[in-house]
């Protein structure tokens, strides 16, 4: 090894020391199993029960008019999420699902039902 008067040592700065502790994070995470299902993943992404729900034996247009929380309530056990409230779109995945419903609401009130 050569020595020099310039030489300085090699220090970890802090965005490195983030990167490093970023990657172990991600690796603990990664290493993990799977989560087992959820029985009841309630409204906003959940995928339904094997029991379906209420609103499947009425129709959608029952819950046009509906508060939110009477809506939630004939919607539990559904796939089902809020596509828009009061006039402002919600984030959504872009997956096609035919059995769940986007609901929208406005004022309180559901305004529109749309499938997939």
């Amino acid at each position: 090894m050569i020595a020099s008067k310039h030489w300085k040592p090699l220090t970890i700065t802090g965005a490195a020391a983030a990167l490093m502790a970023s990657i172990a994070m991600m690796a603990g995470c990664a290493a993990q199993p799977p989560a087992s299902a959820v029985s009841d993943p309630g409204p906003q992404g959940g995928r339904g029960t094997p029991e379906g729900c209420q609103a499947d034996k009425l129709g959608d247009e029952v819950l046009i008019g509906k508060t939110e929380a009477e809506a939630a309530a004939l919607l539990k056990g559904c796939a089902w999420r809020f596509g828009s409230r009061d006039g402002k779109s919600l984030p959504a995945t872009m997956d096609y699902n035919p059995q769940r419903r986007s609901i929208d609401v406005t004022g309180g009130k559901v305004t529109a039902v749309h499938r997939g």
